[in-house]
């Protein structure tokens, strides 16, 4: 609703800019502060002052009083604050709301016709996930979600490192040790198995004597240069090692969860030539310069003090090269690209926007999501010898601490009559991942975040937990309202039957007001990339449902028929709302807690 209201709102102001014969370059529209009961105002009498020769507030005076809400459906009423005009919603505003959060897909926009890729986490597959990393899966997939919800055709791509020294060094390590040579596993999973590999063979290239260590690397640049020159065996040497990796990483991942259409190798731009060619594109420009055999780009006209290399002295690709052919590629086969990026890739990005620039494309079509790191929370969480933590670690102490917080709010016949053991087990993994998501993907990527266990894990305050609560609130009611149906022989509630009008108290127009903000929260969360947006509407949603759980019982016995029933309707768009906001950001919506 929020979106035809500010429809009609732009046209009220822009007709009675017209009639008093007023600049209508901005109609200054913004949202009201929390104590203003309007949707939206304008502020454009500040602007217009200077050009009508009158304070703010007499223009505001004549603004308000050529606008006839009666000529609208969704703007009841007209009012005038200093220099402020508000618009007061109608009766139809709040009537529609409540009617369309009836769906259960409430908040889900229109297809839009337009392609995206959003590419994240892209972890090197060089072993567990890394929980300085947590970011980039937690924000990525909620891009897509959020995306996904807007309209768009998403697909979500992991961009896999299999051509650098890393992997070679990985795959010489992996055909070289034994399992005797080898510690035993941190857990039983494949990407913790093979990590042994990589961390002996970076041990052995750091303590054996120099012979040795030469031999080594003669090994290991070799199959870089055969990954370079297209051969065969060297992909496949590669590959034995990197597939198994991606297979426990993805495990990993998939308790976020975060899932991936593609898994897209840079090797694959070396052996269909896209990225030889690009290299070759580059050398014909003016901007090429060739430095004891290496290939730079001039990119000191772009602000860039330092100049990007795109070939090496022995003819070698580097990564940034690997990944222009594959943003060429992404712009062949999607009208959008979205990269979510660590805050020390932010120089190189901006230099591949550069260069995509340089060789014809229009890199306008590509944005970075920057984040900063998740410094390191304090717990149980094993912290090994040159390791750190693992995303694994996080989570289950989530889930650990989670369960007990779900114990201690549960009372002894609840837990043995209603809730099992596996229902707990269930709860607590929900909410517990569901802490870990919201207190990463609330906060604005480009600061920092020191995780909080009590912060992240409070059922009163800013966090998944207390959001998770209002909808099983939500799904309580609705149960005693079914329970109440069929013991009574009664029809269901049918929202075509109900009198909107019963919803009159504030705390009623408040959460109508919140339900009414979704679907445009949605679009703009989309269109800003911004996660953290959404969770801060599910918040919101979940302050305005609880005030009004308080102040407004809907199946008291002392509450009459039709307004319990349009409060029971007001309850499933609060359902629905909750529900689709928490799935947006990746968060479980549980039915009991």
């Amino acid at each position: 609703m929020l979106h035809a209201f500010r429809e009609e709102v732009a046209s009220a102001l822009a007709e009675a800019f017209a009639a008093l014969e007023l600049p209508e370059d901005d109609l200054g529209i913004e949202e009201p502060p929390e104590d203003v009961p309007a949707v939206l105002a304008s502020s454009a009498a500040f602007r217009l002052a200077e050009a009508a020769g009158a304070p703010p507030p007499q223009i505001a005076g004549e603004v308000a009083a050529a606008i006839d809400p009666s000529e609208f459906t969704y703007v009841g009423e007209v009012r005038t604050q200093g220099p402020y005009v508000n618009f007061l919603p109608s009766e139809a505003y709040f009537a529609d709301t409540l009617r369309a959060a009836q769906a259960e897909d409430f908040g889900h926009r229109p297809d839009k016709d337009e392609s995206v890729v959003v590419e994240h986490t892209s972890a090197n597959p060089t072993g567990p996930v890394h929980v300085g990393r947590a970011r980039n899966p937690i924000v990525g997939d909620a891009l897509v979600r959020i995306l996904r919800m807007a309209g768009y055709d998403v697909d979500a791509h992991y961009y896999v490192n299999d051509a650098g020294r890393q992997v070679a060094v990985f795959t010489w390590a992996y055909e070289t040790f034994d399992e005797a040579d080898l510690p035993e596993p941190e857990r039983d999973r494949i990407e913790y198995e093979m990590v042994r590999y990589y961390r002996k063979g970076n041990e052995y290239l750091d303590t054996a004597d120099e012979d040795a260590v030469e031999a080594a690397e003669a090994e290991i640049q070799a199959i870089m240069q055969g990954l370079e020159a297209g051969d065969e065996a060297a992909f496949e040497r590669v590959s034995e090692v990197v597939d198994q990796v991606l297979d426990g990483m993805q495990a990993c991942l998939s308790r976020l969860p975060a899932e991936f259409e593609e898994f897209v190798k840079e090797t694959r731009f070396i052996r269909d030539g896209s990225t030889q060619a690009v290299a070759d594109r580059l050398m014909e420009t003016e901007l090429a310069y060739e430095d004891e055999g290496a290939w730079h780009v001039d990119l000191s006209d772009r602000g860039f003090e330092k100049d990007l290399v795109f070939l090496r002295s022995d003819g070698t690709s580097l990564y940034t090269t690997r990944d222009l052919a594959h943003h060429e590629w992404k712009f062949e086969h999607y009208d959008r690209a979205v990269t979510v990026l660590g805050e020390d890739h932010k120089l190189q990005a901006s230099q591949l926007q550069a260069v995509l620039d340089i060789l014809g494309n229009d890199s306008d079509r590509l944005t970075d999501v920057i984040y900063s790191y998740v410094n390191l929370p304090e717990g149980k969480m094993s912290t090994r010898a040159g390791t750190g933590v693992d995303l694994d670690d996080l989570l289950d102490e989530a889930i650990d601490r989670a369960r007990e917080a779900v114990e201690s709010r549960l009372d002894t016949r609840i837990r043995d009559d209603e809730l099992s053991e596996a229902d707990i087990e269930r709860i607590a993994a929900q909410v517990g991942i569901g802490a870990v998501r919201y207190d990463i993907v609330s906060k604005q990527p480009t600061k920092p975040i020191t995780f909080q266990w009590e912060d992240a894990l409070d059922f009163e305050g800013q966090s998944a937990p207390y959001v998770q609560y209002a909808h099983a609130r939500t799904c309580g009611i609705i149960e005693g309202a079914d329970r109440r149906s069929r013991a009574q022989r009664e029809r269901p509630v049918d929202v075509d039957e109900v009198d909107p009008s019963q919803l009159d108290s504030d705390p009623e127009r408040a959460l109508l007001r919140q339900l009414a903000r979704f679907p445009a929260s949605v679009e703009t969360s989309a269109a800003e990339l911004e996660p953290h947006a959404m969770a801060t509407y599910a918040r919101e949603l979940a302050d305005a449902f609880n005030v009004f759980y308080r102040e407004c019982p809907v199946l008291a016995e002392d509450v009459p028929a039709e307004r319990s029933r349009a409060r029971l309707a007001l309850v499933v768009g609060s359902r629905h709302a909750l529900a689709n906001a928490l799935s947006a950001i990746g968060i479980a919506a549980p039915k009991s807690m």
